[in-house]
C-alpha cells in the first residue's frame, strides 16, 4: 500500500506528546498562508513510499510515545494511513492526526467517504482547523494559532460533541 509523503521525523516532541515519529503527508487542499509546511501542499511533491516502510521506521524507533500524521493533510490519503494507525495501536502506541479541516467538516466527510471515517476513529487525538496567521500564538502545545484545537477523539465521537483533549502528563505538574 503506497502513499505520498513529504518526509519523516523520526523523534520530535512537538508534533504531539512525548517522544514520536512523524509522517508529513503531502497535498493539502487549505494553503494556509503563512503554513509551516507549504512544501507539502503539491499533491505531486514529496515522495511514494509504502506502508510498510513507515511501519520499519516506526519499529525501528523503540522510545516512541506514538506516532503523528500530520501535512499536508493526512485525510487526503486515508486509506494508507489507516492501515499504519491500525498498527501502531497494536504496538500500544497512539496516533496524533493534524488536519485543516474542523473535527465537524471530517465527521461530515466521513458520512460519505467511510474511509475518511475510519481514520478520524483511528486517531486519538485531532489537531483541528486552520493555522491562520492573525491566530497565531507560539506559547501553544503543539499547534501554531489559538483556532486550532486539540480534540479527544474517541471521546468525542463517543458523546456526539467535541471534548477536547487534556495530556495526563500536565495534571501531575499543574
Amino acid at each position: 500500500m503506497q502513499l505520498r509523503i513529504a518526509g519523516i521525523t523520526q523523534e520530535s516532541v512537538v508534533d504531539g506528546p512525548g517522544l514520536r515519529v512523524v509522517i508529513f503527508t503531502q497535498g493539502c487542499p487549505h494553503q494556509c498562508p503563512g503554513c509551516h509546511n507549504p512544501q507539502t501542499h503539491d499533491p505531486n511533491g514529496g515522495y511514494s513510499i509504502t506502508a510498510a516502510e513507515i511501519l520499519t521506521v516506526i519499529e525501528n524507533s523503540p522510545l516512541i510515545r506514538g506516532v503523528t500524521f500530520s501535512g499536508g493533510d493526512p485525510f487526503l490519503q486515508p486509506k494508507p494511513l489507516t492501515f499504519i494507525a491500525k498498527q501502531v495501536h497494536k504496538r500500544g502506541l497512539d496516533i496524533v492526526t493534524y488536519t485543516g479541516f474542523r473535527f465537524e467538516e471530517v465527521v461530515a466527510l466521513g458520512l460519505r467517504r467511510p474511509e475518511i471515517k475510519e481514520l478520524l476513529q483511528s486517531t486519538d487525538v485531532l489537531i483541528d482547523g486552520p493555522y491562520l496567521a492573525a491566530e497565531r500564538d507560539l506559547r501553544l502545545a503543539f499547534r501554531g494559532s489559538r483556532n486550532q484545537r486539540l480534540i479527544d477523539v474517541p471521546r468525542s465521537l463517543k458523546s456526539g460533541r467535541v471534548i477536547l483533549w487534556e495530556d495526563p502528563a500536565a495534571r501531575i505538574w499543574a
